[in-house]
């Protein structure tokens, strides 16, 4: 079967403006036979489309870089104009959270059952339909994603926006089953940023504990920021 192509509805409609010209070259058109929709929806009117992405340049490029990505397009039918945001997430699920929160209906966004490994039991079901629906009480401070055949996996870690939150930070890991061609998502809680970004950069290199659980919160304080650029990195990927 063969794989679908971007279809971005663009025809004869101009950027807004010479600054979205040159944002959605770089972020979009240089790149656009690689970018394969794994979801896409469009508004009845023609003004929106919202479409997950995965872009198979990124596996060449900076080592754990997000290879899912948020498109939203905004089109103006009189002006024949569009605006654009477009967003690198780790995991489809918080692509879809995204764009769920930009106004796309719910259940107009699954993903392509066809174009990737299939959940492999309900608790991966049940966490990304979570995550689809509350991402946005969450910040993702840090992620990797390792695309090596040996070992296919992405960490990230969140901070809950709510201070009251259970386990405010959290740490979600999707790995790749390849024999079986099935995904499993799992979620763990930690008292810290710091804490949760060495899991995540252990697991990365082979030498993490088990997930700890999420834990009920006793904090009614907002919780610190992850670091922005947590260092050092863990080893790139294989190819």
């Amino acid at each position: 079967m063969p794989l679908p192509e971007l279809d971005l509805r663009l025809d004869d409609f101009e950027p807004t403006d010479p600054q979205v010209e040159e944002a959605f070259l770089h972020a979009v058109s240089l790149n656009q036979d690689m970018l394969l929709p794994l979801a896409e929806h469009h508004s009845p009117s023609g003004g929106n489309s919202f479409y997950v992405l995965h872009d198979s340049s990124v596996t060449w490029g900076i080592p754990g870089e997000p290879q899912i990505a948020a498109l939203h397009l905004q089109r103006d039918l009189v002006a024949r104009t569009f605006h654009f945001e477009y967003v690198p997430l780790p995991l489809p699920s918080m692509a879809q959270s995204l764009l769920i929160n930009r106004g796309c209906p719910p259940d107009a966004i699954d993903l392509n059952p066809d174009l990737g490994p299939p959940p492999a039991d309900e608790a991966t079901r049940a966490l990304e339909r979570r995550l689809m629906g509350d991402g946005d009480h969450f910040a993702c401070g840090y992620s990797y994603t390792n695309d090596s055949p040996d070992d296919m996996v992405t960490v990230a870690a969140l901070r809950a926006l709510d201070g009251r939150a259970s386990s405010p930070f959290r740490v979600v890991i999707e790995e790749v089953d390849s024999e079986a061609w099935t995904h499993t998502l799992r979620e763990g809680g930690f008292a810290s940023a710091e804490e949760a970004v060495q899991w995540c950069q252990e697991r990365i290199s082979g030498t993490a504990g088990p997930l700890p659980p999420v834990r009920p919160g006793v904090s009614s304080t907002r919780p610190a920021a992850l670091p922005k650029s947590p260092a050092p990195r863990p080893p790139g990927r294989s190819h």
